[in-house]
């Protein structure tokens, strides 16, 4: 049996940076987080990432054979860089890889979020039986990463698989990427919840509406999941409606690629069958004839730790 290799991964969020070591086995034997501070520039962000790292490695016994980083933004793997990451102000284009490998004496792998999580589920998760598949990633934003006979399709400059930018309606919500109807102008957590604040007038007898403006809770994905799990006819809509928005991009996305298995993963995507049974059905009704029996529709596995692992992954693909 071969012996056992370890990498680090570190998942660069807007809030929070996680970063754990893992076994090319899956297991992640040790993790911390620390505040990505990103309001005070790139300079102190990447200061938080290698206090992540040094922290994660402080005692540990371990062979690293690399460090893998998973950043939102336009990625250019072969070089490393990052360019333009949302929600991270000041922070243009900056040579991530060559930082941090400069810092530690492990080869750096960087890659954009999304596609690291595509690559953690082709390695670890609901990818591994799948020699092609579209990941979708439901958070703050929608993130997306297509692997293609076993390899992430990156694209000219390594900026494909921006499935939250499909627009799906020319005269509809505007996006913070400049465009207009984007899927992630329907889907991301926060134009989500905004929807529904907008909407919760019309629905007097809701329970979020209840829950919210009686009980003070936090209007989040997860309250309307609870409303929904209660039969809540408002709570019910959003979620369908939500569905079918998804499901009306991927479609799309399945007739131009023909590949036919998504996997889902994220915060939203924690709405379980009633969401995904929409989405699927969606996409069956809508696109081109010859993929219907094709669509499969799968949850991520990787779940919280999608982030850590998918970075790690990149070390070991």
């Amino acid at each position: 049996m071969a012996a056992t290799k370890y990498a680090i991964g570190v998942d660069l969020g807007g809030t929070t940076i996680k970063i754990g070591i893992v076994s090319d086995k899956g297991k992640i034997i040790k993790k911390v987080v620390v505040d990505t501070l990103a309001e005070e520039g790139y300079k102190k962000v990447i200061k938080q990432i290698k206090k992540g790292i040094s922290e994660v490695l402080s005692k540990n016994k371990k062979t690293i054979e690399g460090i893998g980083i998973g950043s939102p933004g336009l990625v250019i793997r072969k070089k490393g860089t990052v360019e333009n990451p949302p929600n991270f102000p000041g922070w243009k284009k900056v040579q991530l890889g060559k930082i941090i490998s400069e810092e530690f004496p492990y080869k750096t792998y960087v890659e954009n979020d999304a596609n690291a999580a595509a690559v953690g589920e082709q390695i670890f998760g609901a990818g591994k039986r799948h020699d092609s598949f579209i990941m979708v990633t439901l958070g703050t934003g929608v993130g997306g990463g297509i692997i293609f006979e076993r390899k992430v399709f990156a694209g000219e400059t390594g900026g494909a698989g921006e499935l939250g930018h499909l627009s799906i309606d020319l005269n509809a919500n505007q996006c913070k990427c400049g465009n207009v109807g984007c899927v992630e102008s329907y889907a991301g957590i926060n134009y989500l919840c905004n929807s529904v604040k907008r909407q919760m007038e019309k629905n007097p007898d809701s329970l979020i509406v209840k829950w919210v403006n009686e009980e003070n809770k936090t209007l989040e994905p997860k309250l309307i999941h609870e409303a929904a799990e209660e039969g809540d006819p408002f709570a019910l809509d959003v979620i369908h409606t939500l569905g079918i928005n998804i499901g009306a991009g991927l479609t799309s996305i399945v007739n131009v690629l023909d590949i036919a298995t998504i996997i889902m993963g994220g915060g939203v995507a924690g709405f379980g069958d009633r969401l995904f049974d929409t989405i699927e059905t969606t996409i069956k009704e809508r696109v081109l004839t010859p993929h219907r029996t094709r669509i499969k529709l799968k949850q991520a596995k990787l779940k919280n730790d999608a982030g850590i692992m998918g970075a790690s992954a990149l070390v070991f693909q």
